[in-house]
């Protein structure tokens, strides 16, 4: 069966290839700190019980699965881009950044990159991507809850030294409680002030557009 079209998007084939890398993200969606990406290979004899989509799994699952998946992994890479990239280039190019600058930090490189979702970022390297691929690719799943749990520490960090948005809480992301604080004490250092809820208080002229 061939590859469905040129854009890459994965339509079930057979992937061929000694190392296959898998690739995804955590906090585009968030109002607050970095878009973090992670690109995971697996080795074929990794036992990874529970491993799935990082959202379907809570905190000590994630945490429990993340220091497994460092462990067994044949290789891995994490990176970041910070909020004020995420203004000054877009939410998605933002996002394709981290996981290009992700996968080129593998080693051994891959033969192949799986991507999560239906964009590719720019790699030299042969990739396609997976509609639901970190529910149905294993290494999607593991860079997923990779991305997920050091984007999760980082918010962390940053609600000790910004303790009134509640960011341990909510990650960043545009809860109710959320939205308050902003109206309430104005956007901190951290928040997108090109993403709607912070951008009406800082009187950025144009807001982002589609997260893909």
């Amino acid at each position: 069966m061939p590859w469905p079209d040129a854009a890459g998007v994965w339509d079930g084939t057979p992937v061929f290839g000694k190392y296959v890398a898998g690739v995804d993200e955590a906090g585009r969606g968030s109002l607050a700190g970095p878009v973090v990406a992670a690109a995971v290979i697996l080795s074929p004899v990794a036992s990874l019980p529970g491993l799935t989509d990082s959202k379907l799994l809570r905190p000590p699952a994630r945490d429990r699965l993340a220091e497994a998946i460092r462990a067994q992994a044949v290789a891995y890479a994490v990176a970041t881009v910070e909020a004020s990239e995420i203004d000054a280039t877009r939410i998605l190019q933002a996002t394709l950044r981290a996981m290009a600058t992700a996968v080129s930090e593998l080693a051994p490189q891959p033969d192949m990159v799986l991507v999560d979702g239906n964009v590719l970022p720019p790699l030299a390297l042969p990739a396609r991507a997976v509609i639901r691929g970190d529910q149905l690719i294993p290494a999607i799943s593991a860079a997923s809850i990779l991305a997920k749990v050091t984007r999760d520490s980082i918010m962390d960090g940053w609600a000790v030294r910004f303790p009134v948005y509640g960011f341990a809480q909510h990650k960043g992301y545009g809860t109710a409680g959320h939205l308050d604080c902003i109206v309430l004490y104005g956007p901190c250092a951290i928040h997108r002030r090109s993403f709607a809820g912070v951008r009406e208080h800082v009187g950025w002229p144009d807001a982002q557009g589609s997260l893909w």
